[in-house]
Order: C-alpha cells, then sequence, then structure tokens
C-alpha cells in the first residue's frame, strides 16, 4: 500500500478492526471468515487479503546505471527465490534477475518468502543466462560467480566495482557454461568441516562484502 499497488482490499470485520490504522485510505470489502479462507493459502489466515498490480521493471531500465544486481540461476524453489529478493532488497542491490528456469517471482510461496520486499527491489526474469551475462557485461559490470572451487577467494577479490553476483541452484550449483563465462569465479573461504553453503547463506556473504566495499 505504501508503494501505491493496493487495488482492493478483502479484509473480515475481526481482521478490519485489528488493521484499522493500515486500511484508514484502502478500497475495502468486507467479507466472511469463510470467505477469507478460500481466498488464501495459508493455512491460518489473518482475514485480510489485497489484490495488487505487478511492478513494471524491464532489464534494460534495471541495467541502466546499477551498482550491484544480484542474479539467481536455475533458482526452482520458490522459498530460496523469495528470501534472495528479500536479501537483495536489504543489501541495497538494484535488482535481482532470475536466470535461466527459474521459479514464478509472484508464485505465492515466494512472495511470502520475500517478505514485501518484492514491492521493494526490482525482480525481471532473464530465461537466457548467457545471453543475460552478455547484457550485465555490456552495462559494464564485472560479473562474479560464487562457485566452490573458484580461483579467486572472496578475500582477495576486488568488490569496489559495479558488480553482477550469479548464484546457482541449490542442488546443482551454477552450470559450467555460465561459471565459465563469468568474467572472475570467486569461493568463499571455510575454515571448518562444512563442504558448502545454501544458496541464502552464500548471496547473503558475498552481497554484504559487496555492500560494504561501495559504501
Amino acid at each position: 500500500m505504501r508503494r501505491g499497488l493496493v487495488d482492493e482490499v478483502f479484509v473480515t470485520e475481526a481482521a478490519a478492526e485489528r488493521f484499522r490504522d493500515l486500511l484508514i485510505d484502502a478500497p475495502v470489502h468486507l467479507v466472511t471468515e469463510r470467505a477469507a479462507k478460500a481466498l488464501s493459502d495459508t493455512v491460518t489466515p489473518v482475514g485480510l487479503v489485497a489484490v495488487c498490480r505487478m511492478p513494471e521493471v524491464t532489464l534494460a531500465s534495471v541495467l541502466a546505471a546499477p551498482r550491484l544486481v544480484a542474479v539467481a540461476v536455475d533458482t526452482a524453489d520458490p522459498g530460496n527465490a523469495g528470501t534472495l529478493i528479500r536479501l537483495a532488497d536489504a543489501l541495497g542491490a538494484d535488482a535481482l534477475v532470475l536466470a535461466g528456469d527459474s521459479v514464478d517471482p509472484y508464485n505465492a510461496k515466494c512472495l511470502r518468502a520475500s517478505a514485501g520486499s518484492i514491492f521493494s527491489v526490482p525482480v525481471v526474469d532473464a530465461p537466457d543466462t548467457l545471453a543475460l551475462i552478455a547484457e550485465l557485461v555490456h552495462a559494464e559490470l564485472v560479473v562474479m560467480a560464487a562457485t566452490l572451487d573458484g580461483e579467486t577467494s572472496l578475500d582477495d577479490v576486488n568488490l569496489d566495482v559495479p558488480t553482477a553476483w550469479l548464484f546457482g541452484s541449490e542442488a546443482h550449483g551454477l552450470p559450467v557454461e555460465v561459471a565459465e563465462a563469468a568474467d572472475v569465479r570467486v569461493r568463499i573461504p571455510m575454515a571448518g568441516g562444512a563442504e558448502s553453503l545454501n544458496v541464502a547463506a552464500a548471496a547473503a556473504i558475498c552481497l554484504y562484502q559487496s555492500a560494504r566495499a561501495t559504501r
């Protein structure tokens, strides 16, 4: 609602009372508890459902003058995709790109995992990952692939430059041809016995380091 994307809200009497301050300027329709449950796909709905317009954003617009772009490659899990959107927003990325065979960012689980950040940070689809990398290079971004066997440690890479980070899927990581197309393949140094990090943890570390370098 703060971003002007809500068309109408369906709300129960109890929820209307609970969220009275939030709904002052909203086009509200009162519905029964049964109707609210039918409208929601959660087990315990709060009794408030908003109909929103999708933010209009294009790859060309987000690559106009970017400093930091996060790219999720072949991310099929909606929870992971939503978490990456939330991370991109929290750490000041200019956009989150869902590349290759990735989940719909407006999947209900993805929306919930993004915790509202999908309405704050631009999110775009790019089905052809290699073509996307070419666009990132053309936008004068240094493309960095987060990989387990990267030849450069995150400790040693220069992040004080416009950067695009590539993150692979939880199950398979980045495809070989995608990692090879990046300018730099970066590994996160790990001192313990863990073999790897999940994609959200790896993205949080890399994006934080990039944000820190440019602050």
